[in-house]
């Protein structure tokens, strides 16, 4: 059983940045592929990156502006948002789920997930 804790969001302006972290614990981390998707008020969950061993994508509203890395030697993942947008804000969960080679980056795919972080950028 993995669990995730997400630390960060908060409030910004256009055009500003923000780092988001996962820590995970109860698993082997670097086994993990690690994902951030995010929901916005009245919307759908959207996926926004994912990445698994050396693989990375996004989703194309927010390629060249974030970018997700991890940490493996501190069971951590991270997103940093830079440029944000109005359109960004959502809450922002990170999810994980076994690499089991494929890139999956629907969230019904995702077994575990974090408690979600809100993210508000004002214009």
């Amino acid at each position: 059983q993995v669990q995730l804790v997400v630390f960060g969001g908060g409030l910004v302006q256009t055009g500003g940045s923000l780092r988001l972290s996962c820590a995970a614990s109860g698993g082997t981390f670097s086994r993990y592929a690690m994902a951030w998707f995010r929901q916005a008020p009245g919307k759908e969950r959207e996926f926004v990156a994912v990445i698994r061993s050396d693989i990375i994508y996004y989703a194309d509203s927010v390629k060249g502006r974030f970018t997700i890395s991890r940490d493996n030697a501190k069971n951590t993942v991270y997103l940093q948002m830079n440029s944000l947008k109005p359109e960004d804000t959502a809450v922002y969960s990170c999810a994980a789920r076994s690499d089991d080679g494929i890139l999956y980056i629907t969230s019904g795919r995702f077994d575990y997930w974090g408690q979600g972080t809100q993210v508000t950028v004002s214009s």
